[in-house]
């Protein structure tokens, strides 16, 4: 899947690429899957706690803490269900590495600008009963307080009734700091929350601003108690 098209000056407007996630789990998937596990499985030693309130079945949204580029590994030990991720859309000017990515359930964001098309291909990850990892910082932050979030996980959650499940990882922001290439191998614990329900509908099926500010906020609560438990649990010396 490529780049969402955009238009050159003068030109027509060029309609993005159709997007359906394929909740196949390919033998080819479920190898590269296995090899992908077994090397992060090894070198960091996942702990998880909190595995079972991932849900098995439906829409799914996870929302992990974001303090490494490593920390979208983490969300393989959740679930053995298959995962739908947004990465930066520079990654896809590598034609056979995009190919790749967009068969593992990778999609591409522009992340300069706000990206309308990411969005919908979200939504229809989940409109489709799929899982959507979204890690709802939007980038990668420092230090140990989980600051002001970005409300799509909520909006999201509203669209489709998908639970957003925070997730909180120990440990990344020492085993891989950002600038760092190779990480150093360290036990990295992992906490899975109580799931968060989405924003109720009024009576004229609309959701109110102000409940998707408080699911936000509420999430934003949520992920600090995972990030603290998970912290806690981080091997010391």
């Amino acid at each position: 899947m490529a780049v969402t098209p955009r238009r050159a000056e003068g030109s027509a407007p060029v309609e993005p690429e159709p997007f359906e996630p394929d909740p196949r789990r390919s033998p080819a998937y479920r190898l590269a899957r296995a090899v992908f596990v077994s090397i992060v499985g090894t070198w960091f030693r996942p702990q998880v706690t909190g595995r079972e309130r991932v849900p098995l079945d439906g829409p799914v949204i996870l929302a992990p803490i974001h303090r490494s580029f490593a920390d979208f590994a983490f969300s393989a030990f959740l679930t053995r269900r298959k995962l739908f991720f947004m990465a930066k859309d520079e990654l896809w000017r590598n034609k056979a590495l995009g190919r790749l990515l967009s068969a593992l359930g990778v999609f591409p964001v522009h992340r300069e600008a706000a990206d309308r098309e990411a969005l919908r291909r979200a939504e229809t990850v989940l409109q489709r009963g799929q899982v959507l990892v979204l890690f709802p910082e939007g980038t990668r932050k420092s230090g140990t307080v989980v600051g002001e979030l970005h409300e799509g996980a909520a909006f999201l959650a509203a669209r489709t009734g998908a639970p957003i499940v925070p997730v909180g990882i120990g440990g990344t922001d020492l085993a891989m700091p950002k600038g760092q290439r190779i990480p150093k191998p360290m036990r990295i614990p992992v906490v899975v929350g109580e799931p968060i329900a989405p924003p109720a509908r009024s009576a004229s099926g609309r959701v109110p601003r102000s409940t998707v500010h408080a699911t936000t906020e509420a999430l934003r609560v949520a992920v600090q108690t995972a990030y603290d438990e998970a912290r806690a649990r981080v091997p010391r010396g």
